[in-house]
């Protein structure tokens, strides 16, 4: 119970969240359990996993540059964030000579996967169901490889893929 008695209800959020496949796939998450996201070097998609992302929020996995891009399943948060250790790393693509452990730039989440999709939900098919309309992973120009979902867009998501969470 929260303060004078009130229930605290704890929202789940939804997310989109890209990986090249041949960097780390869904079946690479499958086989670990979970991981860390590291190496996002994006202010927007680094504050949406810093200040947003909480434990149990739900993922689609999306695969990028691939030939389909699409949603291979989905995962969920496991750890909220904390300092992304590559910044520190000078050895690390990822190292960002501002960044200090006092004063870190760049965090990441972990998390585990939940169900791997039977048959991929391709960019195409998402951007053909008009259900969709509005999601960003279908606006035209849109790169960021962390983005919000409507809760809407990510169960007619999961309903393409015969999946029900």
């Amino acid at each position: 119970m929260g303060q004078a008695g009130q229930k605290i209800i704890k929202m789940t959020n939804y997310w989109l969240m890209k990986s090249e496949p041949h960097v780390y796939s869904y079946d690479d998450l499958i086989k670990d359990g979970s991981t860390h996201w590291d190496g996002v070097r994006n202010y927007q998609a680094r504050n949406f996993m810093r200040d947003k992302m909480r434990i149990g929020d739900m993922v689609l996995y999306y695969h990028s540059n691939t030939k389909p891009p699409h949603v291979a399943g989905v995962s969920k948060i496991c750890k909220e964030s904390y300092p992304d250790i590559t910044q520190f790393d000078e050895k690390s693509k990822y190292y960002d000579p501002k960044a200090t452990k006092e004063v870190p730039r760049w965090f990441l989440v972990d998390m585990e996967s939940v169900t791997k999709f039977d048959e991929m939900v391709t960019l195409d098919q998402l951007k053909d169901n008009s259900k969709l309309e509005g999601m960003l992973v279908i606006k035209r120009g849109q790169r960021l490889s962390v983005q919000p979902v409507e809760k809407h867009h990510f169960d007619e998501v999961c309903r393409m893929a015969n999946i029900h969470l």
